[in-house]
């Protein structure tokens, strides 16, 4: 990947972003001990198998992709709007993440973004990084994921296809990740909302605003597809 096309993807990624408010850091104290508990270790197996796997998947053209793509997710991250109840919505990226670099990469890329966000911004708690990772790094980057191979392989990975499979697995993982921020802020009993308020609230909104979330994911995955083939001949996607 030469250095204007790295400029341009960064560039189209955190100015689109500029105008979505598309989710969700957690903070601490939100989620009581048994949630945050069972989230982490979900998310240390599930992380525990990607690592296994990801010195096997590499290749240069990837490497590069991998630090272009989490850059940028983590510029375009930092836009933060405001909901009602104490949390937020932000462009998120796993999806894209996801059909770019696939799941197991994918994971690795949003570990690194919410993880340093976490850590050295404080966007995000420390007792809640396993419920924050769960959410961006592994739902909303496998549903995008599945969703993107799905619709391809079904209309024969046509252009339109990957737009289309683009912009549905940006929409649905989104908001599979919001209801699952929903569940898990809800179920909580430390936090002061019930899941008969976070669910509704955490869905809607991002159903609403996963539209531009999926609208960006399909721009970029078509800029990708279009103008760096040899990144898809590397192995895009697996």
């Amino acid at each position: 990947m030469n250095q204007s096309n790295t400029y341009i993807l960064i560039m189209i990624i955190v100015l689109l972003a500029k105008y979505s408010g598309v989710t969700m850091h957690i903070p601490d104290g939100f989620l009581d001990v048994v949630t945050a508990t069972v989230t982490y270790i979900i998310t240390v197996g599930y992380g525990i198998t990607a690592w296994r796997k990801f010195k096997a998947s590499l290749t240069p053209e990837r490497i590069s992709l991998l630090a272009v793509l989490s850059a940028a997710i983590f510029a375009a991250q930092m836009l933060n709007w405001p909901l009602p109840g104490g949390t937020s919505l932000h462009f998120v990226g796993g999806a894209l993440a996801g059909i770019l670099l696939g799941p197991l990469l994918g994971f690795i890329s949003l570990t690194l973004v919410v993880g340093i966000q976490c850590i050295v911004f404080h966007d995000g708690g420390i007792t809640t990084l396993g419920a924050n990772l769960l959410n961006m790094a592994i739902i909303d980057v496998l549903v995008g994921y599945a969703i993107f191979k799905l619709v391809t392989r079904s209309m024969r990975n046509t252009r339109s296809s990957r737009l289309i499979g683009a912009f549905l697995g940006g929409w649905l993982g989104i908001v599979l990740a919001g209801l699952a921020c929903g569940l898990e802020i809800g179920l909580s009993p430390s936090f002061g909302f019930y899941v008969n308020v976070t669910v509704p609230v955490m869905v809607g909104w991002h159903a609403l605003l996963g539209i531009i979330e999926g609208i960006i994911t399909a721009l970029v995955v078509d800029y990708v597809y279009v103008r760096l083939p040899t990144v898809i001949q590397g192995g895009i996607g697996r």
